[in-house]
């Protein structure tokens, strides 16, 4: 069953923070929330939790209130970090496993297990503020996937994670989606949203601007992106009315073909400028997908 998120608005006194929202997040997928600073993600997020009540709307999960199942069902890493500081960092999450439905036993092997997964194993009596804000972080995120939720929703999971444990915890997300749990992110980190996540919604100003299959999502927009090299020119594309520059790296230039170019009138032109090393039309990337959805809605409602 999916979780429905059916025409919700949310106000904050004269501010409208979520505004006639809907979205289906599929039972099993890897679901990400995406939108700029402010767009209301959180917002979202919270009303789904039952953590605040929506002024409009309804949350449904397998045919009922999302807020009727307990708290065994579901984690939630939120935005803000809400950890005991003085507490010992293994005693912290078994206590928050036991909130969540564990037995002491059971919540004390799944806390080691996870900490030493994570690379924490070495912390388990050291209070929480004393370690650093990576730490912290990893362990916000194993209380969260502890008691092996349904659904987990994880706010920016990736700050403070070198690459090293972004890579584990990635890992860690689709060893849990692969058992059948749903996972929704919310991050501004395209890179490992795209990587991950089969469905998107993008909201901003609370409101849906784009959402459905990622793949889908890529399909519909077109092979409308080019990277072109030709050796010692690279700026041959400013005389070619339509086409803009998406990106430029040493060795050649990411450009996006508008309606009134077309991939052939790009290679005449850099065929004309010099040698043409490499030629390929691309499907766009989830950011450049994100700044055109996001920019054309501020284009034609002003800046939030």
């Amino acid at each position: 069953m999916s979780l429905l998120v059916e025409n919700v608005t949310k106000r904050f006194s004269n501010v409208v923070a979520v505004k006639n929202l809907s979205m289906e997040i599929r039972q099993g997928s890897m679901f990400g929330l995406l939108g700029p600073n402010g767009a209301g993600k959180t917002t979202t997020v919270r009303v789904v939790l039952g953590v605040i009540k929506a002024d409009e709307g309804r949350v449904t999960w397998k045919g009922g209130p999302f807020g009727r199942h307990k708290n065994a069902q579901f984690g939630y890493l939120p935005e803000e970090r809400g950890l005991y500081p003085k507490m010992r960092v293994h005693d912290h999450l078994v206590f928050l496993g036991r909130i969540n439905g564990l037995g002491k036993a059971e919540a004390a092997k799944r806390a080691s297990e996870w900490m030493d997964r994570f690379g924490l194993g070495q912390y388990k009596t050291r209070k929480v503020d004393e370690l650093s804000k990576g730490n912290q972080q990893k362990v916000q995120i194993v209380a969260a996937l502890l008691h092996e939720p349904e659904i987990v929703f994880l706010d920016e999971p990736f700050t403070a994670l070198d690459p090293v444990n972004s890579e584990i915890l990635s890992e860690v997300l689709l060893e849990g989606n692969r058992k059948g749990q749903t996972v929704v992110l919310l991050s501004h980190r395209m890179e490992q949203v795209e990587e991950l996540c089969t469905d998107i919604c993008i909201i901003d100003k609370g409101e849906s601007v784009l959402k459905g299959e990622l793949r889908a999502i890529k399909r519909s927009m077109g092979r409308e992106i080019v990277k072109v090299a030709v050796e010692g020119n690279q700026d041959f594309w400013k005389s070619v009315r339509g086409v803009e520059l998406v990106g430029e790296r040493p060795d050649y230039v990411e450009l996006r073909i508008s309606s009134e170019a077309d991939s052939d009138t790009i290679l005449r032109a850099a065929m004309q400028a010099g040698k043409v090393t490499r030629f390929e039309l691309c499907e766009p990337s989830l950011q450049q997908i994100f700044v055109s959805t996001v920019g054309k809605n501020h284009a034609k409602g002003g800046a939030a």
